[in-house]
């Protein structure tokens, strides 16, 4: 049997005008701008710049509250939800613009000229090559990835070139082409792995004594080169550590990624626009906001003067009020936009002079080892703001220092305790863990057991495992792959 029931309830949401602010607070400069064009472009009476006519007190604010106090429209005759949300949010505001690094922007030009793909395959003019050879050569190039290579198996090449050209050919005849297409420039092209993208640059240089050693030891002990066992090589060729440095420096010359020497191929090109600037005045830091995300701007006079019109007249027509209701509406949008900028100013302004306030010993000594352990909850608490409020500043702006530019999440760090009992940073552990590297003898590096040992002398007793996790994080290989000759 069904049944009927009152139930109450209480929780909380978020209203459409606090995701919107949510959204523009997460949005970097660049993005920002490209938002704040796009609201102008819909909303007509919103206008950038300053106001250049005389003050109107009654023409925007006293007429939106003439419409609420009915002295100019009766509750009956214009009904607010038609152009008013429950939310006073006007419908088309309600649109998802949210800003992510999953999504593509489509704004951001792409470098002119031709690809790197057309580069190679207008090089097959000058080989002499039959329509089934040029087809497979085409299609080669066309599986050539953007670092040079070819990736795929010449079995799975077979067949797609079966289905999809409709040429029935073999691996034998397909490695043939290959062998075309990786005499194309840049040297290396085509390659199937790293060893075949040396050996063809290397085939391709002036036969020396270096050269033809560095071919064998590609060719026979490309392994032991890998894993740089360099006395086990030395043994092998029968040549001194000097002739084997020579060697190896003439393969170091080499491109392991030849597609990248392109300079014609089209890449988005990225510009970092700082959202804040941090200047050292007399001993003391300044914080500034960037200009570009605090836009001057107003209701449009014109539209407001419209309002007026329509109360002054004695008489209101069906489509007067229809376009009087679209009037407000575009007023009501541009109210609130110019009240969210605002917000989204003091937002920024107000989270990244606590952040630094916070790392105010670094901010001005440039020192990484002056970071203190900081964490999204440190800020939130000291402005009295959600941690997910922080999160979006920290996440997506940048801060142009005196020591460069650097992203604000950059500030962030766990703690970690020194030998004393005190909170350190383990951004300072990393900084003299990278300092300890850096000071080895490249001869013999050192373990991370040895590293471990070390930073224990110096204050930081931290596990073996944990230095191989932070030298991962700053990319740094091992030992064995760190030695030099």
């Amino acid at each position: 049997m069904l049944k009927q029931y009152l139930q109450f309830k209480l929780s909380q949401k978020l209203s459409p005008q606090q995701i919107q602010l949510m959204k523009l607070i997460q949005l970097p400069t660049q993005a920002f701008e490209q938002r704040l064009k796009q609201e102008i472009e819909e909303n007509p009476a919103l206008e950038k710049g300053k106001e250049t006519t005389e003050e109107f007190d009654d023409t925007f604010d006293n007429s939106s509250d003439e419409f609420n106090d009915n002295e100019t429209i009766a509750a009956d005759e214009i009904n607010i939800d038609d152009y008013l949300s429950d939310d006073e949010i006007p419908e088309y505001r309600l649109q998802a613009n949210n800003y992510s690094v999953d999504d593509d922007d489509k704004t951001v030009p792409y470098a002119s000229g031709i690809s790197f793909t057309q580069h190679l395959t207008n090089q097959l003019s000058t080989f002499r090559l039959n329509d089934d050879e040029l087809k497979i050569a085409q299609f080669l190039v066309g599986s050539v990835d953007e670092s040079g290579y070819i990736r795929r198996a010449l079995t799975d090449i077979t067949d797609d070139l079966a289905f999809t050209q409709n040429v029935f050919t073999t691996e034998e005849a397909i490695e043939k082409v290959l062998k075309t297409v990786q005499q194309l420039d840049p040297a290396g092209v085509g390659a199937r792995n790293l060893k075949e993208c040396l050996l063809i640059q290397l085939t391709r240089k002036t036969q020396t004594l270096n050269v033809e050693l560095a071919i064998t030891i590609i060719e026979k002990y490309f392994e032991q080169f890998t894993k740089k066992h360099y006395q086990k090589l030395i043994q092998k060729l029968a040549i001194d550590e000097a002739q084997l440095k020579d060697v190896i420096s003439e393969i170091e010359r080499l491109n392991p990624k030849p597609g990248s020497s392109y300079s014609g191929h089209t890449k988005m090109i990225e510009h970092i626009v700082p959202d804040f600037t941090i200047k050292i005045t007399e001993g003391e830091l300044e914080l500034t906001l960037n200009g570009r995300n605090a836009p001057e701007l107003h209701v449009s006079r014109e539209y407001s003067n419209m309002l007026k019109g329509y109360k002054d007249a004695k008489q209101k027509s069906k489509s007067q009020k229809d376009a009087v209701l679209f009037i407000k509406q575009k007023l009501d949008g541009a109210k609130w936009f110019i009240e969210a900028i605002k917000q989204r100013q003091q937002t920024l302004y107000v989270t990244m002079a606590a952040i630094m306030d916070y790392q105010k010993d670094y901010f001005l000594s440039g020192d990484e080892r002056q970071l203190k352990p900081m964490i999204l909850k440190d800020i939130a608490d000291t402005i009295n703001m959600d941690v997910s409020t922080i999160s979006r500043v920290a996440n997506s702006k940048y801060v142009d220092t005196p020591y460069g530019t650097k992203l604000v999440k950059e500030f962030f760090s766990e703690s970690m305790k020194n030998d004393q009992g005190e909170d350190v940073s383990t951004r300072e552990i990393k900084k003299i863990l990278e300092t300890v590297i850096e000071g080895e003898s490249k001869k013999k590096p050192l373990t991370d057991d040895k590293l471990s040992k070390i930073l224990k002398e110096k204050g930081y007793p931290i596990a073996r495992r944990t230095v191989a996790k932070y030298r991962e994080q700053l990319d740094i290989p091992v030992a064995r792959l760190r030695k030099q000759i």
